[in-house]
């Protein structure tokens, strides 16, 4: 059997051509911030917690066996130690998320609720603003149904199997101008023809769901406003990177002051 032996410098140099330096360099100073932001909170992890986020880990990536674990590991140049390491540093995001926003979940639900409440609909876009009119009306009168105008008009097959189904999103989600008519509606209804830059929607408002503060939007809170502190940490500071072989690769923001 042949050999090929990959060198350190390798794999950076193929970082490098790839163009996933930023992001890699990305991941090492938010770990680094997570740390020290969590030194400064007094904030331990146990090896109990460690060895829940290990177990974890391995259920979200089905590895039951101890020679599927094992086989991961070697396959993603991981040590036992390291893997350990990985669960620690997700135990030690998560309680930082926890203890800098916890408190401020209640305040930031109830200033931004608007945002969190959440619509059922099925869509179909035309090209044709008259041709939209024309099926609307059909559908006022009951002559013609959502599924049978999705059917027909849909070219995208899932799409069309699903009869337009877009899912449950959240106001952001939509089109300014599609958020407006949709969460005025008064489900189940359709809605008169939005025309956008993308075409002619027809849409039908299947129903409207109101947002309930639950574990699962209160987790969802606390991670949103965590990631938005990262950036704001990692804008607010000169990251240098020193590679094998390179020059250093310095900030944006001195790259422009430079210029």
């Amino acid at each position: 059997m042949k050999h090929l032996t990959i060198s350190c410098s390798d794999i950076i140099h193929n970082l490098k051509l790839s163009c996933q330096i930023p992001s890699v360099v990305e991941a090492i100073a938010s770990q680094k911030i997570i740390a020290q932001a969590a030194q400064q909170a007094g904030i331990q992890v146990t090896e109990e917690e460690i060895q829940q986020e290990g177990d974890k880990l391995r259920s979200e990536k089905k590895l039951i066996k101890a020679k599927d674990t094992w086989a991961w590991l070697k396959k993603h140049h991981l040590s036992l130690y390291e893997f350990e390491e990985l669960a620690r540093n997700k135990v030690l995001e998560r309680k930082l998320a926890n203890h800098l926003f916890s408190d401020h979940v209640e305040k930031f639900f109830y200033e931004h609720q608007l945002d969190y409440i959440a619509a059922v609909t099925y869509e179909v876009v035309f090209d044709d603003r008259d041709l939209a009119l024309e099926l609307f009306y059909a559908l006022e009168e009951g002559e013609i149904s959502f599924p049978d105008i999705a059917r027909q008009y849909i070219l995208e097959p899932e799409l069309r199997r699903a009869g337009g189904y877009q899912g449950v999103r959240h106001r952001k989600e939509f089109r300014p101008e599609i958020a407006a008519a949709v969460f005025a509606a008064i489900p189940p209804q359709v809605l008169k023809p939005i025309t956008t830059t993308k075409g002619i929607y027809l849409i039908w408002v299947e129903e409207i769901i109101q947002p309930q503060l639950d574990e699962q939007l209160r987790e969802k809170i606390i991670t949103e406003l965590f990631s938005d502190w990262l950036k704001q940490q990692m804008e607010g500071m000169e990251i240098v990177t020193q590679l094998e072989g390179g020059a250093n690769l310095q900030s944006q923001d001195e790259l422009l002051k430079q210029a």
